[in-house]
């Protein structure tokens, strides 16, 4: 875990009148941490880093932050949100994970895939009605901070809804100046947004092409089915 430097910045335009922002270089700090796992608790968005952008993160049990999300990224609430977890316990919160998805899944993450999932009673449904979009990211930072919390955070990239990814905590404030605490961990490699892939039916589902070659989730499916 990084020290890096804190920067402090005082808003009006997040949870109270003056909200403190948090900006870690170098990875994030002890009092980094501390701040952006309180704003998650007060119902706050946290702009943190991913192996693939950077991403917005709102305690995704919390339908009024979940809509925040949708409101400063101007989302369409028919594009489902997807989450963030630490580890596959906490997954197993989330989203109902069968020995197929299992076996898939632990292939492939920590890493810049999301796989859909059927959702459990503890997903809100303004986060996802049908099911949950679910991905443990390769970032140690991010899961630093979602371990801290407890809870799975939303996933979507730190932008206005049609606009490209942002790479730099720079592009995302830009893209997100309503965010109350910001986690610098400096620029990122462009790799786009992560696979989506939908393992509800009998055979896994291309939803958008990313990172990982949908050709290896196929692959490993079967084999997991014998096929």
């Amino acid at each position: 875990m990084g020290r890096g430097k804190v920067k402090l910045w005082w808003s009006a335009r997040g949870l109270g009148s003056a909200v403190k922002r948090v900006v870690a270089f170098s990875g994030c700090s002890e009092h980094g941490y501390l701040e952006a796992v309180e704003a998650l608790r007060r119902g706050g968005l946290v702009i943190y880093p991913t192996d693939t952008a950077y991403a917005l993160g709102g305690d995704a049990e919390n339908p009024e932050a979940v809509e925040r999300v949708y409101r400063v990224k101007l989302r369409p609430k028919e594009k489902p949100l997807t989450i963030a977890v630490s580890d596959f316990e906490m997954a197993r919160r989330y989203a109902v994970i069968d020995e197929r998805a299992e076996a898939i899944l632990r292939e492939f993450l920590p890493g810049p895939i999301t796989f859909i999932l059927r959702k459990t009673k503890r997903v809100p449904d303004v986060v996802n009605p049908r099911g949950i979009g679910i991905r443990i990211p390769d970032n140690q930072i991010a899961l630093e901070l979602i371990s801290r919390f407890g809870r799975a955070v939303t996933a979507t990239s730190a932008n206005l809804s049609g606009n490209p990814p942002p790479y730099s905590a720079e592009a995302a404030m830009r893209e997100i100046p309503e965010a109350d605490v910001v986690i610098d961990a400096g620029r990122l490699p462009a790799r786009g947004v992560s696979t989506i892939v939908d393992l509800r039916g009998r055979a896994p589902a291309l939803i958008r092409p990313g990172p990982v070659p949908f050709e290896r989730v196929l692959a490993v499916h079967r084999r997991v089915v014998g096929t």
